[in-house]
């Protein structure tokens, strides 16, 4: 057995006989998580939690680790509708989210600690903590478990290996610990899950979820756009994410010619080299655009000067459910 894998089943044994103990905070906490690297969907979500929250009067904060910053420690990202950082300081994905929420964020390795701190400055009700399904030293009054539809519909043995044979953090029996399993089938139709799979799910609340397309923004310009306007346009596909499938398929779906692709590593923290290889393949393709995800295009903003002569562009989109009131109410049921 990989190492990994022993370290993970002790881990988890000593919280489940209470050796390791979950820290309580004072506020109401929402941790949403997966069992395998990335591509999920969790910033979509975490994203959809938080204006919901708010929706319903209620002050939420959210806390992340800060994957991918050049920073460590304690760091507050937002606080009364300012963003106090920048993205490279504490990462792609916090950063998205208050662009998204303008609701107060900090970023902390040490998650116990991070929330305390946030609460208290903050003074917020419910705290979300992203990606925080394997940290179990904060006690939370709702476990929500994400997968894509895709990834578990796909017949490949070597996906659902633990980490580092595969990509899963976890065995699929962890998903015992969620109070709520939702499959993300982004922009692909509903599919029955193999039994193999939809086992680990019986007896618990299962939503399935989807990505809506909101239309493009321009990066520099902020002006939006339809889908449809998009129809037929040559473009240079650029993409920093875990898991750019899906990103380009419907691209491909809204008739945009993704021939010319730049596809970087996840949580890419670009350079003048990666900006000038832009530069030099937007130019080189002959193509009208540059069309990038809202998590690249966070970053790319740092050098609006030097791409001004470019015309570049991120899909914008957001989850939503197949029951939307039910999903709603679970949480809301479970908040109060």
């Amino acid at each position: 057995m990989p190492l990994y894998a022993v370290i993970m089943a002790v881990r988890n044994k000593l919280f489940d006989i209470k050796i390791f103990k979950a820290k309580k905070v004072k506020a109401k906490v929402i941790s949403v998580g997966n069992l395998t690297m990335g591509g999920s969907g969790k910033t979509p979500l975490v994203i959809y939690l938080l204006n919901m929250i708010k929706e319903n009067g209620i002050i939420p904060g959210v806390l992340s680790r800060g994957y991918g910053r050049k920073t460590k420690g304690y760091k507050l990202v937002s606080l009364h509708g300012e963003i106090l950082t920048k993205v490279d300081e504490c990462g792609d994905e916090i950063y998205h989210t208050v662009l998204e929420c303008s609701c107060p964020a900090a970023v902390s390795e040490d998650r116990v600690k991070g929330a305390e701190k946030l609460i208290d400055s903050a003074g917020i009700n419910v705290l979300v903590l992203d990606d925080a399904f394997q940290h179990r030293w904060i006690d939370r009054d709702i476990d929500l478990l994400l997968f894509e539809q895709r990834f578990l519909l796909k017949r490949s043995l070597m996906s659902k290996f633990l980490f580092p044979s595969g990509i899963l953090r976890e065995p699929f029996k962890a998903v015992e610990r969620a109070d709520a399993v939702i499959i993300n089938r982004k922009f692909s139709d509903l599919a029955e899950i193999p039994s193999e799979y939809s086992r680990y799910f019986n007896g618990k609340n299962v939503f399935t979820a989807f990505y809506k397309v909101i239309g493009f923004v321009d990066l520099l310009r902020k002006i939006k756009y339809s889908a449809a306007e998009f129809s037929g346009q040559k473009s240079l596909v650029v993409s920093g994410i875990a898991n750019p499938f899906s990103f380009i398929n419907v691209l491909n779906k809204s008739n945009v010619d993704t021939t010319n692709r730049i596809i970087f590593r996840d949580h890419k923290n670009y350079d003048m080299e990666e900006i000038q290889r832009i530069r030099k393949t937007f130019y080189a393709s002959n193509t009208h655009s540059v069309i990038t995800t809202e998590k690249d295009a966070v970053k790319l903003l740092n050098f609006s000067r030097e791409l001004d002569d470019i015309d570049i562009f991120y899909l914008k989109i957001e989850i939503s459910f197949d029951d939307e009131v039910g999903f709603k109410n679970f949480v809301l049921n479970k908040l109060n």
